[in-house]
């Protein structure tokens, strides 16, 4: 809204419960030239490896895909930076008990005071959906270790991916490595799952992963972060009278992957271009992505019941398509040729199963 210019004559609140003052999180996408947050990407890279178990590995030429990562609190300071330089921009720290629109009212509490306004965007989910039936749920959940070992074992122009060289016990699981120089990387243990696990077996699966895979026991864990996402093929209300979801609540989420990064990013631009040329946020849903869900709402069934494991999953698409055309599947911007190839490249039988029980 602010690089836009068409917004300086409306009063703009910014609420969240703290000033967002910690690294607590990183985001990590692909994406073809510069991005709006160019300016604060951390690291990029334009080779990553991919693992899968047994004896398929292969270093991915992303061209003209570059990885890239972004710290959380280079995106906090950056991001408050530009806002406070807004005059008609307030930013209040507190608890949000409420957001309610009905009667042609629209309103928020903020620790028990009531405001009112035009519109709200709201990134809050407030409560797990209920969930019907022919609706899948799965967590993303990781822990991540930004690491400093004593020897330089990693090279920092190549990520890591996906590696599924680690115990796959629990479900899919799988770790990335953003390496940020010969010494000191990211490593973040990740998995597709029903439920959460308890914080020391996140912390015995990286410790593990650190001295099988990367082969050191020399290393000081100078950062840590913790995260959960929804995967589901539930449909989120993209809006309730004046309140507008953004974000996983506002269902931007990859419902198959956990991806939710630049698709927050798509979603922010067409809710912009609606407020100025219509003074509308209200966005049409476009009906040619609606075959995305019916692709995501088939891997889900087949991770949520077992059908085929995760990381066989993974490692054909990769072993068999090339890594463009799987980046573009994911970003829900490929093309039905190349949607056709991917689904010839998978397990027949068991996908075709799963894609006979969507609705």
């Amino acid at each position: 809204m602010i690089q836009s210019g068409k917004f300086g004559n409306k009063k703009i609140l910014l609420v969240d419960k703290d000033l967002k003052q910690a690294n607590d999180r990183t985001w990590c996408f692909w994406e073809t030239g510069d991005s709006f947050f160019e300016p604060i990407v951390y690291k990029k890279w334009d080779k990553a490896w991919f693992h899968g178990q047994g004896d398929f590995s292969r270093l991915l030429d992303l061209s003209p895909y570059q990885y890239k990562l972004i710290r959380g609190i280079d995106f906090y300071s950056w991001c408050f930076a530009l806002i406070r330089q807004q005059p008609n921009f307030e930013i209040r720290t507190g608890l949000i008990n409420e957001i309610k629109s009905e009667d042609r009212k629209t309103w928020i509490s903020i620790d028990g005071q009531k405001l009112s306004a035009e519109y709200i965007f709201n990134s809050i989910l407030f409560e797990k959906p209920v969930i019907k039936e022919g609706d899948y749920y799965l967590l993303q959940h990781f822990k991540g270790w930004v690491i400093e070992t004593d020897q330089p074992i990693f090279d920092p122009t190549k990520a890591t991916l996906m590696d599924f060289r680690t115990s796959q016990g629990y479900g899919t699981t799988f770790v990335y490595v953003m390496p940020f120089s010969p010494t000191k990387a990211l490593v973040e243990y990740t998995l597709f799952t029903e439920n959460l696990l308890v914080q020391s077996q996140y912390d015995d699966g990286l410790r593990t992963y650190i001295g099988t895979i990367l082969k050191t026991e020399n290393y000081t864990v100078i950062e840590e972060e913790f995260g959960v996402i929804p995967m589901t093929n539930h449909r989120f209300p993209a809006a309730n009278g004046g309140i507008i979801n953004i974000g996983t609540a506002g269902g931007q989420t990859k419902a198959s992957s956990g991806y939710t990064f630049r698709f927050i990013q798509k979603h922010s631009a067409r809710i912009v271009a609606n407020l100025a040329k219509r003074n509308n946020p209200f966005i049409p849903l476009p009906a040619g992505p609606l075959r995305f869900r019916f692709y995501d709402s088939t891997l889900l069934h087949i991770l949520q019941n077992g059908t085929l494991p995760g990381h066989k999953i993974f490692t054909t698409l990769f072993k068999k398509n090339k890594p463009q055309r799987v980046l573009r599947f994911l970003d829900n911007e490929s093309s039905l040729g190349d949607e056709l190839k991917i689904i010839s490249s998978l397990p027949t039988l068991p996908f075709l199963k799963a894609a006979w029980q969507q609705r």
